[in-house]
């Protein structure tokens, strides 16, 4: 084997190697002090998606105003906030406050590459076949099953409607 030949063989194994790693992506929920019920739902919602797909969520509270001399209820939400989402990830850092900021990181339980290989198995499973083996083997299932039978004078058919023509008819004769 010549050099050359080996050279490009190890930037093409290099190449796959980076297209198939999985990217971990830093995602934000942003939380006011102030949170409603609904909205905190939505965002805890938001935040378990992205641990289910591999991401990791980076959680955060804007204090202003008066709400910056209560740090300590800032880090009562990121606590709840982390039991919520405790079935998807595990917090990486605690609460920590940056400026007028309080920021936690949560991690996944799932890899990038584990959550995208059980997603394109869900979406597989769900995508009904066209055709094939499968297709023959699932008609003659449901052929095996007892049904009803109908006839043909069971099944009403609809009366074929007439388009109105310009000749004229017998009834417009006798007029």
């Amino acid at each position: 084997m010549d050099y050359g030949k080996f050279k490009y063989e190890e930037a093409q194994k290099a190449k796959e190697a980076r297209r198939n790693q999985a990217n971990t992506i830093l995602k934000e929920v942003r939380f006011r002090l102030k949170i409603d019920v609904h909205d905190y739902e939505t965002k805890r919602k938001r935040a378990e998606g992205f641990l289910a797909a591999g991401d990791k969520v980076k959680a955060m509270i804007l204090f202003r105003g008066r709400e910056q001399s209560r740090p300590d209820q800032g880090v009562r939400l990121l606590k709840r906030f982390a039991e919520d989402v405790a079935e998807f990830g595990t917090v990486e850092s605690s609460p920590t406050i940056d400026g007028r900021n309080m920021v936690m990181v949560i991690g996944p339980l799932k890899t990038k590459a584990t959550a995208k290989a059980e997603a394109e198995a869900r979406r597989v499973a769900s995508k009904p076949s066209k055709g094939g083996a499968d297709a023959a083997a699932d008609a003659d299932e449901t052929d095996d099953v007892d049904s009803p039978e109908t006839t043909d004078a069971a099944v009403e058919t609809p009366a074929a409607a007439s388009a109105p023509t310009d000749a004229p008819t017998k009834e417009d004769k006798d007029a």
